[in-house]
């Protein structure tokens, strides 16, 4: 019974300090590039390797002293949320990329048709983007 409560103790123990080591750290520094990316190039997207996944459109990336183009993808959807597009910000007199994300999605309707948390803004974002509910 002794080496039964001891196991237990050691299970609870070593419960504790592996669920710390599941949290999520992530750090960035933002340098930034002096160069404005180019004009982004226009992909047609090919058939989707199968239903549910969503088209994440290509950017540009900086590598080492230039930005060099990565083609998009398709990445496998996340039901209640819209894919976000990698872009560039312009902040001073530096350009930092934002990483295209997940995000909750206002107008996803669940399987018993709620509405999202956001409100309504139409089948586009607030500045016209594509919210990654399939191709226009």
């Amino acid at each position: 019974m002794n080496l039964k409560k001891t196991l237990i103790a050691a299970g609870i123990a070593v419960g504790a300090f592996a669920a710390p080591a599941m949290a999520q750290v992530s750090v960035q520094i933002g340098i930034g590039v002096p160069i404005a990316p180019p004009a982004p190039i226009v992909e047609v997207a090919p058939v989707a390797p199968a239903v549910g996944y969503v088209w994440a459109p290509g950017y540009w990336g900086w590598h080492g002293d230039r930005y060099v183009w990565i083609r998009g993808r398709y990445v496998y959807g996340r039901p209640g949320y819209a894919w976000v597009p990698d872009r560039w910000d312009h902040r001073g007199d530096r350009w930092h990329r934002a990483e295209g994300h997940w995000e909750r999605d206002a107008h996803w309707r669940g399987e018993r048709g709620e509405r999202g948390e956001r409100g309504e803004r139409g089948e586009r974002g607030e500045r016209g983007e594509h919210r990654g509910r399939g191709r226009d």
